[in-house]
């Protein structure tokens, strides 16, 4: 159960249930005309202002003594101002972002008010399976903590001029092992982009078992792995072999980024590259033009004949547990939500925060160009194969035991890949020692 937050918040807890969440059930708008003003501060990054100012006038428009304020903050950034203070800080906002593997960690710290989201979900409207999508991700022991902002998941972009060069048909499945270590570049060594990999062989990074207790198929002897995930870590060892024995920067943590860049210009030689949705605009720029540029779900990508499959990734929206003391501006704080969420603004959302709602179907984006349509497609589709997401706090330590074992085969230079296999298996020994 989620502890209460503080004693205060928990007597007005016990009474607001009285009248059933209402500020976030209510149909009627009239409980916000009790109070002169109510102030509702709500974050937003820089690229994202025009479309959180329309939110803004709107939400205003339905009650009258609301003032939206918006605070201009990156997601991560206000996050860390909540790790490193507290949710009665100012500068923390009403409303924010949060993705949905930070849940956890801010449920924990009693940082998100309590939603009925079953009922802002009826008025949104959209959502097929409320439970089985992200809001069934956003919620602890059948309280719901957030709302489901957006879904994500990775896609792969085609060069169509250095594809054409390699002699790659993008009408079928795309063998990554039958490419030039160049002709694909992905950060494999990155876990947000490995995990489609592991995925692929059905690797569990780290799961909980029916007792609640955490697995990992990473400490396991080499030769107890199965066939194909043995055939997985040859791929990602050759992989990694090609680009070290050419003194590449794919495996420098510091200039992939870089590195990346530059070989996905037409000529030089990439011409598929792994990727979220938000990479469509600086990738466009990368091949000259959108003509140059296809998009293909991930599960078009197989490794050793099995599909790649990320996760069904996503973002919330959450409430500052200090509003729970407050029903009016409870009630203003989910109104904001619903606003942002709206699917009749899906094609302005996403052009403005490149984010897509779980809660509409691709032809909600037919008012967009060619390009972001694809973008969205691709998406869609990838997200429709992809796993559901593992979400609890432990799995934070994944990220970092998976990429510094990586990245220590350029210093251990191993000679097998039961050797490189070796390296992430002490990592995971190690972190798993820690829980």
């Amino acid at each position: 159960m989620i502890k209460k937050f503080k004693k205060a918040v928990l007597m007005t807890t016990l009474i607001a249930s009285l009248v059933t969440f209402v500020g976030c059930s209510s149909d009627k708008k009239e409980t916000a005309k009790k109070q002169d003003k109510i102030v509702v501060t709500v974050q937003a990054e820089k690229d994202w202002m025009p479309y959180y100012e329309q939110v803004e006038k709107t939400v205003e428009s339905k009650f009258e003594n609301a003032d939206i304020q918006l605070i201009e903050i990156g997601c991560f950034d206000h996050l860390d101002v909540i790790d490193k203070t507290d949710i009665s800080n100012k500068d923390v906002a009403d409303v924010f972002a949060l993705p949905a593997d930070r849940f956890y960690g801010l449920a924990d710290k009693e940082v998100l008010a309590k939603i009925d989201a079953k009922e802002m979900a009826k008025r949104v409207g959209g959502f097929k399976n409320f439970d089985e999508g992200l809001g069934g991700n956003l919620s602890i022991d059948g309280t719901y903590l957030a709302f489901p902002y957006n879904i994500e998941t990775l896609i792969a972009y085609v060069n169509v001029k250095n594809a054409e060069e390699a002699g790659i048909d993008l009408n079928k499945d795309i063998e990554f092992t039958d490419l030039d270590f160049e002709e694909m570049l992905v950060l494999a060594h990155d876990c947000w982009f490995g995990v489609a990999f592991a995925n692929s062989a059905n690797l569990e990074l780290l799961s909980k078992d029916e007792n609640g207790k955490l697995t990992t198929d990473l400490t396991k002897e080499y030769s107890e792995l199965t066939k194909e995930q043995q055939e997985l870590f040859t791929a990602l060892y050759n992989y990694w072999k090609e680009h070290n024995d050419n003194v590449t920067n794919l495996w420098d943590k510091d200039a992939a980024g870089g590195y990346l860049d530059a070989k996905f210009s037409t000529g030089e030689g990439n011409a598929i590259r792994i990727d979220g949705p938000w990479a469509a605009p600086d990738l466009t720029e990368r091949v000259g033009s959108a003509d140059n540029l296809k998009i293909l779900p991930l599960n078009q990508i197989t490794v050793n004949n099995k599909q790649l499959k990320h996760w069904k990734g996503g973002w919330g929206l959450g409430i500052n547990a200090r509003v729970e003391e407050d029903a009016d501006k409870m009630e203003v704080a989910c109104a904001v939500i619903e606003e942002i969420v709206n699917p009749k603004n899906a094609a302005e959302l996403f052009k403005y925060t490149g984010k897509l709602l779980e809660n509409v179907e691709p032809s909600a984006y037919d008012s967009l160009d060619e390009m972001n349509k694809m973008v969205i497609n691709a998406t869609y589709k990838s997200y429709k194969t992809s796993l559901t997401r593992p979400l609890f706090t432990e799995f934070g330590s994944v990220w970092g035991s998976w990429q510094n074992a990586c990245l220590s085969w350029s210093a251990t230079n191993p000679k097998t890949p039961e050797e490189a296999y070796n390296q992430v298996k002490a990592s995971f020994e190690a972190m798993m020692s820690t829980f």
